[in-house]
């Protein structure tokens, strides 16, 4: 499931707990990751995925679900 793969990723990329994110987190807020943190995000998904997340799509992800969405719009397994 993405959202599990998603917040192992957040966990690892911010050292928390995964059991702390949820679904309706806030990356900033409710996470703590600042912009740093969003390139390192951002490019762990494009590695586990095989995407390459465009900079208008990065600046709209403001919570797990965005991220989370993103990828289930626009991987698919080979």
């Amino acid at each position: 499931m993405i959202f599990e793969e998603v917040k192992d990723i957040l966990a690892e990329n911010l050292d928390l707990d995964p059991n702390t994110i949820e679904l309706t987190s806030d990356l900033a807020t409710d996470l703590g990751a600042d912009s740093l943190d969003a390139i390192d995000i951002v490019m762990s998904i494009e590695d586990q995925y095989g995407l390459e997340v465009p900079d208008s799509v990065i600046e709209g992800m403001k919570t797990v679900e965005d991220i989370v969405t993103f990828i289930e719009s626009n991987y698919t397994e080979s």
